[in-house]
């Protein structure tokens, strides 16, 4: 017998939960994409993207993954021989860095490990020593190993080491689910893609960039057609926003996207995320109090509130996965970049994601599954981990909790 038959639950790290809006309203006909509606919908759509960035100044919107936002944020500001620095804790940066070695740069990486953020000290000390460098880039969440930088702390390292090219930021991972400010944080480009925090299936890739990135985009010598933001951000006519026809469905998608990120409010979201991953965390932290269960990242204060990287051992992490999958339809993240897949290490790694359209059920659900599993595989934990999940939910709500004992009038009132 298998309890899987029901709605499968995708905690995976992306792509993420699409909500049954965003479907619906990409189940349509085929508008017109030359004049119309669908002209002035985009229109309408790039400044509550701006709103979300936080940005006043330009997007570009690409028919692409994050990889291809990766490689349209590049193309756009260097030039073969143009060296970058690249600031890895994780994979994803390393995955960054090849892209910039292909567009023909030059790609020195400072490593800071995978379970410790960027240190601005050491980067402005590196920057000190050697700054001729025309982009710095940084990963804001490492989806990887669930680690979070602190992007406002590398700007100020750039300023006080005298660094005057650009800093670039991947938000793959965290738009719409960790706080980001690309103005206030002085990031000059920042790279995004559908599939995660907006809610939307994997196809839309981001580049928002500075009128300091506009000017060095300017100055350049050559860009790859398909690639160049200049069409995309400031179209003479609609067909150049996306370099040929426009992914119709994909943008119909978006919209109901932004309409649901505007009513809940971006503040309010990034609440919603810290909250539902505090349950996360308090879940996890009891259950290794009597097993080999534990986060990646050891201080609150550096992970994400997108993606949970967790380490159980071999093979549990791999057990885990398959049971909470075949037994109960919720899928898990693998342990993407913490071990060689060849390596037998590689099973010892799972990771969950919990960004964009999640609530405190499918949390509380997907939590619920997980202690399931590790009862019926005997993995060694302790106990209470849905427990403490639900007391920070419980914390965090409001109502009936708050009701007095024997004021019957107010019980029936919000109970009824």
């Amino acid at each position: 017998m298998s309890l899987r038959h029901g709605r499968p639950y995708l905690a995976i790290p992306g792509p993420s939960v699409v909500p049954d809006r965003v479907l619906a309203a990409m189940h349509a006909p085929a508008p017109n994409i030359y004049e119309g509606a669908l002209v002035d919908m985009v229109a309408g759509m790039i400044p509550e993207l701006r709103q979300v960035a936080r940005t006043a100044h330009h997007v570009a919107i690409y028919v692409s993954n994050g990889h291809g936002a990766w490689e349209a944020a590049l193309s756009n500001v260097l030039s073969p021989g143009d060296r970058v620095l690249v600031l890895s804790t994780g994979q994803f940066a390393h995955g960054w860095a090849e892209v910039a070695q292909g567009v023909g740069a030059e790609v020195d990486i400072l490593e800071f490990g995978k379970q410790a953020q960027v240190d601005p000290a050491r980067v402005e000390a590196h920057l000190r020593a050697d700054g001729d460098y025309r982009a710095v880039l940084v990963t804001h969440v490492d989806t990887s190993t669930s680690i979070r930088n602190d992007v406002g702390a590398v700007r100020k390292a750039l300023d006080a080491a005298g660094y005057d090219g650009l800093l670039m930021a991947d938000c793959i991972a965290s738009l719409a689910c960790d706080r980001f400010e690309m103005d206030a944080w002085g990031v000059d480009i920042m790279v995004a893609a559908s599939q995660k925090g907006l809610m939307v299936p994997p196809g839309l890739g981001f580049v928002f960039f500075s009128p300091k990135a506009a000017t060095v985009r300017a100055a350049m010598p050559r860009v790859s057609k398909y690639w160049d933001w200049i069409p995309r951000a400031d179209p003479e006519f609609f067909y150049q926003y996306f370099g040929g026809t426009a992914p119709t469905h994909h943008l119909l998608g978006l919209r109901a996207s932004l309409d649901m990120i505007a009513e809940e409010g971006i503040e309010a979201i990034w609440a919603r995320h810290a909250t539902l991953t505090r349950a996360i965390w308090a879940a996890v932290d009891a259950w290794g109090k009597e097993g080999p269960l534990e986060l990646n990242v050891a201080d609150p204060a550096l992970r994400s509130h997108a993606v949970t990287a967790l380490k159980i051992g071999a093979p549990y992490g791999t057990a885990l996965r398959e049971w909470v999958e075949r037994e109960a339809g919720v899928t898990l993240g693998i342990g993407l970049g913490m071990a060689p897949p060849g390596d037998p290490e590689w099973h010892g790694f799972f990771r969950i994601g919990h960004m964009g359209h999640v609530n405190a059920h499918m949390i509380l659900g997907m939590l619920g599954t997980i202690e399931a599993g590790l009862g019926a595989l005997q993995i060694p934990h302790g106990a209470g981990g849905l427990s403490a999940a639900v007391q920070v939910i419980s914390a965090a709500g409001t109502s009936p909790a708050q009701v007095e004992p024997g004021n019957t009038a107010m019980q029936k009132q919000c109970c009824e």
